[in-house]
């Protein structure tokens, strides 16, 4: 039999419910949306289908207008049907999946269970979202064959984002049923598999509320202060920039302070029971409804003056009110922003001297602890607790990692010369000669298992191609500051950029050249990808807008234009070369890093996807191909047509708004519908495996024979699409939705796109308009206003609307 998930059902339509719901619809799966009829209903309301389904209506509600969006696309809600448990509850018996997201109360669950197992078809899964209570005590008396379809699937806030899926089993789980679901969660669902035991809040609550529980605890004991805590918790560290508080406040103090009390109440042998009994502010702050940001009010807040300032406020734990937030700093703090590299910023903060430095270690030594001790006990390897950590929790190490960073050896001694006590796990992998948790050899990478004792490989998806493993088995062919060119396997070759946030400059400009030379004699076919670290991570930001801001300050506008032919060429060069290339886009791709992806033949995107051309933002235009290249998506797209049969003005006015309003696609379902992926191009939901997916495409296309696309003349709109334009342009204008500079830009922007000085349906060479890219580019960087854009946007990283 080949199971398949048709149609699921969510039981439950809180905010894990609808997230649920949408990462469902936007998979392809339709959905029942199921929650119970509201208590309070009238009698004539009783008979009254819209008022019995008040709730579930405005937990979908909630799932629409929720903000970032939970669909990746609004239309797929057009997949999910909603009902309530009393008048639709035989509807799940055509349901391939039900999950239930109800309340934590094991009752609820029991009795809401016993109605789903008389119902429900043969061979249907049934899952639980439950963060603490053992499924063992949910299951209990059910039958054999609910048993054996029956396990733990827990998902985070907010399901869309989060990368962690924790499977756990039941006591009877089928085998098939548990691969089953590993296996749609990875590829379907685009998650992260981690095996949890049936053990209370599983791995990364467990884990990770415990850590939270610590620091709050030695804040107290060493007098810290909440932005202290947050200034050394946030990247320096390798954790996100909400740090500590700012994530509890993002999370719900409420939330937090229940799956601590749930780790305190259900492990009474816990070693660090007590760091799960938080500190008495944190109970005050909940009786006083400071719960975080769905309060407008936590660790933090936000007030307005009259003149509509904003002004943020922080906490101060010892007279519980708010003070005005100073940013504070520690010498290795300042000495961490020096280095390069996460390793080096962590050794400045944990090795430092400072009150600062020693504050960071007691709570990094504390989660060194705990990780190692809580091995086989919530997962049987060191692998699960790193993974939870990275993908529910946003860490780009887990603790064992970190570990490692540190150096496990020298980590070991220094909590001895404290008199911590060193897990004996711990203390006997470095008794046998081990010196590290995980090794990298050949390429293949390795984790240590207490059990065996010994070096195990760390399992990976089939699917998945890791550039940085790659590189550690000697693969990198070409090498710079900016960018390198690796074997990935099968004669495919990727080039990846490693400038700050991927920004394209000269040197990645010159490497494309020279990879596309070495492949060409070397390879069969190129993927452009990268596995740069963050959430959504960047693919590319686009250009290197210092380069551009010195070039124009300098008035070198001669070498601008020069930058941008070469630039150009070598993303011609891309699109016509004899062989295939795939783009691998993820995260953020703006500017540049659009126009890179729109020269490869193909895209393979991630789910998450960020896409657009962005250059109007800083008084600038696509100029290395952006325009060209995004035309002829949108002639190219309607298969069997030539752009002679079509009325170019239905689409010419949505192309040039994509650039002239800097519109950028908010997942890749809506970069499909705003033009920049076309019919050819893929979308997958796990970024894991889009560097391998790329691969796929890049020989796929080799084994149909590829073919080099012939070099056509670009059928354009001309004076009549700029005729279009202006009259919009006056309407904003009027309006004043628009700057006269905007105006002065989107003009010159809708000559360049239509092809120039010539008559609607015109067909024109693509240098045409590459030429008309390139000059428009450098009459722009002569406009003081666009300097001005660019020197903004460097300074505040946001646009300046002048």
């Amino acid at each position: 039999m080949v199971r398949k998930i048709r149609k699921a059902a969510v039981i439950g339509s809180g905010i894990m419910g609808g997230g649920i719901a949408a990462l469902l619809a936007g998979a392809g799966v339709d959905v029942l949306l199921l929650d119970i009829v509201p208590f309070d209903l009238t009698d004539e309301e009783k008979n009254d289908p819209a008022a019995r389904n008040r709730i579930v209506k405005a937990g979908m509600d909630a799932a629409l207008a929720s903000s970032p969006s939970l669909f990746f696309n609004k239309k797929d809600a057009a997949r999910i049907a909603v009902g309530n448990l009393d008048d639709d509850i035989e509807k799940l018996a055509d349901c391939d999946w039900i999950v239930e997201v109800v309340v934590e109360n094991l009752k609820i669950k029991r009795d809401l269970f016993e109605k789903i197992e008389k119902i429900r078809k043969e061979g249907a899964i049934i899952t639980t979202n439950t963060s603490g209570i053992p499924l063992k005590d949910i299951s209990k008396g059910f039958s054999a064959d609910f048993k054996t379809h029956f396990m733990g699937t827990h998902f985070f806030n907010p399901v869309r984002y989060m990368h962690l899926l924790e499977l756990i089993p039941g006591e009877e789980t089928q085998p098939d049923i548990l691969d089953f679901m590993a296996a749609f969660g990875e590829k379907n669902l685009g998650k992260g598999i981690v095996w949890a035991k049936d053990t209370p809040n599983f791995v990364g609550n467990r884990i990770g509320v415990q850590g939270i529980g610590a620091v709050m605890k030695f804040m107290v004991e060493d007098g810290m202060t909440i932005p202290e805590v947050d200034a050394l918790f946030g990247p320096a560290l390798g954790r996100p920039k909400t740090a500590i508080f700012k994530t509890t406040d993002l999370v719900g103090l409420d939330t937090m302070a229940h799956v601590a009390k749930n780790s305190y109440d259900l492990c009474p042998d816990d070693e660090q029971r007590e760091t799960m009994d938080l500190p008495g502010f944190i109970a005050t702050m909940v009786e006083k409804n400071m719960l975080g940001n769905k309060t407008q009010g936590g660790f933090y807040k936000t007030e307005l003056t009259p003149e509509w300032k904003k002004l943020r406020k922080v906490l101060n734990i010892d007279t519980m009110e708010y003070e005005d937030l100073v940013r504070p700093t520690f010498p290795c703090l300042d000495e961490a922003k020096t280095k390069n590299t996460l390793v080096e910023k962590m050794a400045c903060v944990l090795k430092g001297d400072d009150k600062g430095a020693k504050f960071a270690w007691k709570c990094a030594a504390n989660s060194f602890q705990y990780a190692a001790n809580r091995v086989p006990e919530i997962a049987d390897t060191i692998i699960e607790i790193d993974n939870s950590m990275k993908w529910g929790y946003n860490f780009e190490m887990g603790p064992f990692e970190a570990w490692d960073a540190y150096g496990v050896a020298d980590a070991v001694e220094r909590m001895k010369s404290e008199g911590l006590d060193v897990p004996a796990n711990v203390i006997g992998m470095l008794d046998k000669g081990v010196p590290s948790f995980y090794k990298l050899e050949n390429g293949i990478r390795y984790y240590y298992d207490f059990k065996s004792d010994e070096y195990k490989a760390v399992p990976v998806s089939k699917s998945m191609v890791s550039i940085a493993a790659a590189k550690g088995n000697n693969k990198t062919v070409m090498e710079n500051a900016s960018a390198s060119l690796v074997d990935i396997g099968d004669d495919v070759f990727c080039i990846e950029f490693h400038t700050k946030m991927n920004a394209i400059n000269a040197e990645i400009v010159d490497s494309i050249g020279e990879a596309l030379d070495y492949v060409d004699k070397n390879g069969a076919g190129l993927v452009i990808g990268n596995e740069a670290g963050g959430m959504p991570g960047a693919f590319s930001a686009g250009a290197d807008l210092g380069f551009v801001s010195r070039l124009c300050h300098d008035k070198k506008y001669t070498e601008i234009e020069a930058f941008l032919k070469k630039a150009q060429d070598g993303i011609q060069a891309t699109k016509y070369a004899a062989f295939p290339v795939v783009a691998a886009p993820y995260g953020m791709v703006l500017g540049g890093g659009c126009e890179t992806c729109l020269g490869a033949d193909r895209m393979v995107a991630h789910s998450e996807l960020y896409m657009g051309l962005v250059e109007i933002g800083v008084g600038l235009l696509p100029a290395g191909g952006g325009c060209l290249n995004l035309w002829k998506k949108y002639i190219n797209a309607l298969p069997g047509k030539t752009a002679k049969d079509m009325d170019l003005a239905k689409l010419f006015i949505p192309a040039f708004m994509k650039i002239g309003m800097a519109a950028v696609s908010m997942s890749a379902a809506q970069a499909r519908g705003n033009g920049f992926l076309g019919l050819g191009d893929r979308i997958v939901f796990n970024r894991d495996n889009l560097i391998g997916e790329a691969k796929k495409e890049v020989l796929k296309m080799v084994d149909d024979g590829y073919v080099v696309p012939a070099k056509e003349p670009v059928t354009v709109m001309g004076n009549g699409g700029q005729g279009m334009v202006n009259a919009e342009i006056y309407n904003m204008l009027n309006g004043q939705f628009m700057s006269d500079h905007d105006a002065f830009l989107a003009k010159r922007i809708a000559f360049v796109m239509s092809g120039g000085d010539v008559k609607t349906g015109s067909q024109v060479d693509e240098d045409v308009i590459l030429k008309l890219e390139r000059e428009a580019f450098v009459d722009f960087c002569r406009e003081e206003k666009t300097v001005a854009r660019i020197d903004h946007m460097l300074k505040t990283g946001k646009p300046l609307r002048n």
